[in-house]
């Protein structure tokens, strides 16, 4: 699986979640989860729970504590996926 998959199904996920329609449309490696998207630290849980079965990996709580950008997702995925 490339990089630009993994993004692609991130970037669903956290479609679901975002509270900001605006930094959706603008969304790339460098954006916040938590601040750009507002999505929810309670949600953050969600998006990694969704991040666990859309990619068959375990997130353990220190890698998910990790995790701002869309781009430390993604990272953290491919790293899982390998």
């Amino acid at each position: 699986m490339t990089k630009d998959e993994i993004l692609e199904r991130v970037i669903e996920i956290v479609r679901l979640y975002a509270k900001d329609d605006d930094a959706m449309e603008a969304i790339s490696l460098e954006t916040n989860i938590l601040q750009d998207l507002k999505v929810n630290s309670a949600r953050l849980v969600d998006v990694i729970l969704a991040f666990e079965d859309e990619f068959d990996i375990e997130v353990e709580d220190e890698d998910a504590d990790a995790v701002d950008t869309v781009g430390d997702a993604v990272e953290l995925i491919l790293a899982k996926v390998g």
